[in-house]
């Protein structure tokens, strides 16, 4: 999946001509002077000044819904296709072409909406209605991932000319390809210290790729954390299957030896069933991938496409395979130097090949006051013979892992409290005021309207500005910085925590990290033309806008704002969903949504491939208990044979030696299910956050569903593991002590 996803990734890149570099800005622009800007630097091979027609959400509706997308978090962009890079492609990976009269919708919606070719699109202005006919999906190199609230449509250009007469606004996208992609942090710099456009985002070749990737990114991680445990287990169970096996087998192998065969014949005899066995094995399981990838993978399908065929992918799936039928060989061989220790004589005298280590202990059959006979020896064959359930213990500890981690992780990644690792803090409502030319007039007016809304408990308005900072060589960087007061909706700190004073500036993770910056470290800002010493109050965690943000509680300029945003909650009396109604029409066209809706919407892809993974581990897990516990029993009971004899002739029924060993496998399992649960709280815990430490996010607080994981999580296994117990000591019902003194 990880060859897949960045062969796929990495063709659309190629395909669509990705951008270097691009500064997103609203504003009046200068396109000549950035050309001239551009071809006497000395770094750019191409560039270009790309316009987009912003539409509000709330004049849009799909197919044939009276609902308009005013609830949307996403930003509705229309543009026309580009003729020099940053291509817009089709499912296909074509470069889109739309005739007059229809439109090419983002993959994104066609997931999310259930679109076809064919559905209509609808614009719906004041002074002005159009109704698209959809002819295709877009894959945008840029705007693709949900995590990104920028949505790019493509329409023909007289339909663009009408659109852009009509809406009246136009934003830009000011794109670099350089000669050399490994001069990104210079270039920047450069443009930094420009006179050039800058207000908006800017975003480099290196956040496209890790934007991209987020997703199926953290499916991807899963998955391997599942494979590294299954391959580990696997070691071990070719160990154990062989010694079953050879438990089995030993008088016959006594037999052959007795008659004349060498050590090494034997030893092929077996290893050859072995090679056999694994070669299908490993074909079967290369046939398997592919059905299995196909379920894990319909999101890179859908979002990048399928990479072109390559010698490169070819290679590594069968490198993969080599891997593991070469490593079965390994280990059958080592397990197979046995066949040295083992003599004629030993071997048809004891039938045993003398794996079991028992431990003296103070287990008295005559001490047992409480306990049914088959339960207590059990329980004693479990601490006489605790080396021999060591795999048993690791392969439930493994299975309670696999199980437990990732349903730990979805139920965190859909709790309200998720949105702090977003650098938002929680509230009822959320109302983002987009950059345009009545921004401020909009902002000011929705402050006055909230102030004397008296549903309102309490609310916090925010605005995001774009300041200057120098760097300890005096270059200069831009920081966005959000501005206000973080004591209302507080935010959980790694380190640190809010700024309280106008000299105090909180980080990102990322930002901190890239800066060096730890708290009390200090940083220089140009605040108002003058220089102004920040001191470092705290990092928080934020996977937004590339993890790269900060917050202060410095005077914003208006003239250099990126975005306003006001937090509020509602007092407890007050319907949510009413109150929300109200703000979009009172406050058109700012964006109202509930924190709820918009995580959904910005991790709604993650969440969906989260869910299918958890089946998928689910049934790996359920699957592993099953296999070991069905082979360590019946290698069990083959070494045991001698010992059930002797309890069959002094009356012990079936049933009762069979509840011996059900004993045996639950209280394994029981000590498995309790150790897995700790490491998965503490060790899971950690390694998910290594994995979201590299997009802004260090500290992941598992959220718990002490029900699903404390509860029905183990009763599946336990139900589970006492049938594969019960079902796989059925041979005992056929050991008898005539059996034993024939053999």
């Amino acid at each position: 999946m990880i060859s897949e996803l960045f062969g796929s990734m990495n063709q659309l890149f190629v395909k669509s001509a990705a951008p270097h570099y691009v500064q997103m800005h609203s504003g009046m622009i200068n396109k000549a002077k950035i050309d001239l800007w551009a071809s006497q630097s000395g770094l750019v091979r191409q560039n270009q000044t790309v316009e987009m027609v912003p539409v509000e959400g709330g004049t849009i509706y799909f197919a044939d819904s009276d609902t308009s997308e005013k609830t949307s978090v996403m930003q509705f962009y229309f543009v026309r296709q580009n003729e020099r890079f940053d291509f817009l492609l089709n499912l296909e990976n074509e470069k889109v072409d739309v005739a007059e009269g229809e439109i090419a919708v983002p993959v994104f919606f066609m997931q999310q909406k259930h679109l076809s070719v064919g559905d209509k699109l609808r614009v719906v202005l004041p002074a002005f209605t159009k109704e698209f006919t959809i002819s295709d999906f877009v894959r945008d190199v840029q705007m693709n991932p949900s995590l990104v609230h920028s949505k790019r449509f493509v329409v023909h250009p007289a339909d663009y000319a009408m659109l852009k007469e009509n809406v009246g606004a136009v934003e830009y996208l000011i794109e670099f390809q350089l000669k050399d992609p490994g001069r990104l942090g210079e270039f920047n710099k450069l443009y930094q210290s420009s006179d050039l456009p800058k207000t908006g985002p800017t975003i480099d070749l290196n956040l496209f790729k890790t934007l991209n990737a987020l997703t199926d990114g953290v499916v991807a991680a899963v998955i391997i954390l599942v494979s590294l445990l299954l391959i580990l287990i696997a070691t071990l169970v070719i160990r154990f299957t062989l010694l079953a096996t050879l438990e089995e087998d030993y008088h016959e192998i006594g037999v052959l030896k007795a008659i004349g065969a060498s050590r090494r014949d034997v030893r092929m005899l077996y290893l050859m069933k072995y090679v056999v066995l694994a070669a299908l094995a490993s074909a079967c399981g290369y046939v398997v991938s592919f059905f299995v990838y196909g379920l894990v993978s319909v999101n890179v399908s859908l979002y990048f496409g399928k990479a072109d065929n390559s010698i490169f992918h070819a290679i590594i799936p069968m490198i993969a395979v080599a891997f593991i039928f070469a490593l079965v060989l390994l280990f059958c061989m080592l397990v197979l130097r046995k066949f040295n220790q083992v003599t004629a004589v030993d071997a048809l005298r004891s039938g045993s090949i003398g794996e079991t280590t028992v431990s003296r202990n103070r287990w008295r059959l005559h001490q047992n006051r409480f306990l049914p006979i088959p339960i207590f020896l059990g329980l004693k064959n479990v601490f006489q013979r605790h080396k021999m359930f060591g795999l048993l213990l690791f392969v439930f500890i493994a299975s309670s892992f696999i199980l437990i981690v990732p349903l730990h992780f979805l139920n965190t990644i859909q709790s309200p409290g998720f949105i702090s690792y977003l650098g938002i803090g929680r509230s009822d409502i959320r109302i983002d005021l987009q950059h345009s030319d009545q921004m401020l007039d909009r902002y000011r007016q929705l402050i006055d309207a909230i102030r004397q809304d008296g549903d309102v408990e309490r609310y916090s308005p925010l605005v995001t500005s774009r300041f200057k900072m120098i760097n300890e060589d005096g270059t200069v960087d831009n920081l966005n910085i959000e501005t206000g007061d973080f004591s209302i909706f507080p935010l959980k700190y790694v380190q640190g925590g809010a700024p309280r004073r106008e000299n105090e500036i909180a980080l990102s993770y990322l930002n901190a990290k890239e800066m060096g910056k730890r708290v009390g470290d200090s940083l220089r800002l140009l605040v108002d033309g003058e220089e102004k010493i920040m001191v470092v109050s705290g990092i928080y965690q934020d996977v937004t806008n590339g993890g790269r943000t900060a917050k202060a509680m410095l005077p914003f300029n208006p003239n250099s704002v990126l975005w306003y945003v006001v937090s509020l909650n509602v007092k407890p009396h007050v319907d949510l969903r009413e109150k929300i109604e109200q703000y979009e029409k009172a406050f058109y066209p700012a964006k109202v949504t509930d924190l709820q809706g918009y995580l959904h919407q910005t991790l709604g892809n993650t969440i969906d491939q989260l869910r299918r993974i958890l089946i998928l581990t689910f049934f790996v897990a359920i699957f592993l208990s099953i296999l070991i516990t069905a082979l360590f029993l019946k290698m069990l009971v083959a070494k045991d044979r001698q010992q059930i004899a002797i309890m069959r002739s002094i009356g012990f029924a079936p049933r009762e030696i069979r509840t011996q060993y059900v004993t045996m496998a639950l209280f394994v399992l029981t000590i498995g299910i309790l150790l897995g649960t700790i490491f998965s709280n503490t060790l899971g815990q950690m390694l998910v956050s290594a994995v979201w430490s590299f997009l802004g996010a260090s500290q992941i607080d598992f959220v718990i569903d002490p029900i699903q994981a404390y509860v029905i999580c183990p009763l599946i296994l336990i139900l589970v593991v006492t049938v594969t117990a019960w079902l796989s000591t059925g041979k005992a019902r056929q050991v008898s002590i005539a059996e034993m003194i024939k053999e």
